[in-house]
């Protein structure tokens, strides 16, 4: 999501400098080239039993914090709504980030689907920017299989350390990475205390000095997302209510 891309997307918390697109972040491992298999006779159609990524009808995460000095406030919700892509049946989630005056910034409408052996995939966005109350930019706009825009992994579904993938392909447009950085952590914010959390790095060769950590917790999802180099930042779960049982 825009803030879990679930708000969407980052190197080891110790290196002090920002590191150039000549020495990737993290590298997926596929030289570049990059073609997933879809088939939709692979995916369930639904999100609920990832741990870390759970996507239930009605669930809604509540996150406050910073970036890079600007107080932001970010509901994500689960949306009853269907959408097909690559005919495969996505779940419909909204991430709406607001400014510390409650105005609208970025509004976007994410996609993802669960495949058979429990990864979760991003098929794409809507993403809007507004100002004063205005559309002023659709940047990072992509869906899976329009202008060679190809579906990612935004969850494996046993998450190992050093393991590295790609969440989103949309060349020159698209293209976060990931990495399992950490796992097996406890970790604190408003909403609560967590053990057994895992934590990514997340990197984008498009901003090649900025990155991230997110952190998951079980049956939550994402609590915590930092900026650790290129910027500062901090956002973290203020409430989460489950979704349909």
């Amino acid at each position: 999501m825009a803030a879990l891309g679930l708000l969407a997307v980052a190197c080891g918390g110790d290196d002090d400098e920002p590191r150039v697109a000549a020495k990737a972040v993290i590298d997926p491992g596929d030289g570049g080239d990059y073609s997933p298999s879809i088939d939709p006779a692979d995916f369930a159609g639904v999100v609920e039993d990832n741990p870390y990524f759970p996507l239930q009808v009605g669930e809604r995460w509540v996150y406050e914090g910073e970036s890079d000095g600007e107080l932001e406030h970010d509901e994500v919700v689960v949306t009853d709504a269907r959408k097909q892509v690559l005919g495969i049946d996505v779940v419909v989630v909204r991430d709406t980030v607001s400014d510390a005056d409650g105005k609208v910034v970025e509004d976007t409408i994410d996609w993802f689907a669960q495949d058979r052996d429990g990864n979760v995939w991003y098929f794409g966005e809507q993403s809007k920017d507004y100002e004063d109350g205005k559309v002023v930019s659709t940047h990072g706009s992509w869906e899976a299989g329009v202008d060679g825009a190809l579906p990612g992994i935004v969850m494996p579904a046993t998450p190992r350390v050093g393991h590295a993938y790609r969440q989103e392909y949309r060349k020159g447009e698209a293209e976060d990475l990931a990495e399992i950085r950490r796992a097996g952590v406890h970790t604190v914010v408003p909403f609560g205390a967590f053990d057994d959390v895992v934590v990514t790095g997340d990197w984008n060769p498009l901003e090649p000095k900025v990155v991230e950590e997110k952190y998951y917790a079980p049956g939550v999802g994402m609590i915590l997302e930092t900026t650790t180099v290129g910027g500062t930042g901090r956002v973290e779960l203020r409430s989460h209510t489950g979704g349909a049982a």
